[in-house]
């Protein structure tokens, strides 16, 4: 373990900037490449709102990724990419299509709508704060950026949910190299500590002491929602959207590989995950210098790579709630 900082940017080459909104509940978040990156992507909710993922598809030809966008809003926050993409073009950072030079910003949205005001989103110039903000670490994390406004615990109503946030963590692998994972969590369900299976936050009980999870007489540990929904929730507004990142080379379709198995950090921590309702993404990012053209790392170093980086996205999430605080 990388003990400096323990977050997404101890992974050579990655920066991150925030920008929040407190009076309007909302903010956004960039990962930013200090040289260009090769990324993939896995969308597992049934409800994500996001821009220029297809570029990440294996079967694609682009091989650049210059910065990634996590963004409160919803699908109005999408507009803040415009911003990054002016930021780094100002830089004259981007992809050489001969006339211009085009940054390659993927984004995720999250639905924080119902918290602060809904008619103020992240838009070009949250993200162009958000780009030039971009530093090493130790990151800020908790209610900042993109998780400003994100909560938590809401099977049985929004009325009995608590914040969410930003986490971030990093593990160092046998070979030396590192994956490390950022996390915005504005999940349905409830919070685990996936190392412990403690539950950390949830729906809060109606007596307003505790989680509603412990009222029941169900064991605290399973996956399975412990009471009944009141209503149905709204599509995508609840989003978990990540990004793992690592200095390990991987050849394209070996990170959609490494995001996919990402992703059961999140139902690690995260229970019920990857809902109806959710629009959960991570994105994997891979910043060696010879990634989009070196030969395949092979099947194990996939596998050990995505292992961490389920366990490090899993510990980022408990880390997000640990750091949350009150609007």
């Amino acid at each position: 373990m990388n003990e400096r900082n323990d977050d997404l940017c101890d992974v050579p080459g990655i920066l991150v900037g925030h920008d929040t909104d407190l009076e309007a509940g909302t903010g956004c978040t960039v990962v930013r490449c200090a040289w260009p990156a090769l990324g993939s992507v896995d969308v597992r909710g049934g409800a994500p709102a996001t821009r220029e993922t297809d570029l990440l598809d294996p079967r694609r030809m682009m091989t650049e990724v210059h910065a990634v966008l996590l963004t409160g809003g919803s699908a109005f926050g999408l507009a803040a990419a415009d911003g990054v993409m002016r930021a780094l073009a100002d830089e004259g950072v981007g992809f050489d299509a001969r006339v211009a030079l085009v940054p390659i910003v993927p984004a995720a949205a999250l639905f924080d709508l119902g918290i602060g005001r809904d008619d103020v989103r992240p838009d070009a110039e949250a993200g162009m704060r958000a780009l030039r903000a971009a530093v090493g670490g130790p990151l800020e994390q908790g209610s900042v950026g993109a998780g400003t406004g994100a909560t938590v615990g809401k099977m049985a109503g929004p009325e009995y949910s608590v914040k969410g946030g930003i986490g971030s963590a990093s593990e160092q692998l046998p070979d030396g190299s590192i994956v490390g994972a950022l996390v915005a969590v504005n999940a349905l369900g409830d919070i685990y500590d996936a190392e412990t299976g403690r539950l950390l936050v949830g729906a809060r009980s109606a007596s307003g002491q505790g989680w509603l999870a412990d009222d029941g007489a169900a064991p605290q540990h399973t996956s399975q929602p412990l009471f009944p929904v009141k209503k149905s929730p709204t599509p995508g507004a609840q989003t978990t959207l990540a990004v793992v990142a690592t200095n390990g080379s991987f050849a394209k379709a070996e990170l959609a590989k490494i995001a996919q198995m990402a992703h059961d950090g999140m139902a690690l921590a995260i229970r019920p995950a990857h809902t109806p309702f959710d629009g959960d993404v991570v994105f994997a990012l891979s910043t060696a210098v010879d990634a989009a053209t070196s030969a395949p790392a092979g099947s194990l170093a996939v596998a050990l790579a995505g292992a961490a980086a389920a366990r490090t996205l899993a510990r980022a999430v408990a880390k997000a709630i640990r750091a949350a605080t009150g609007l």
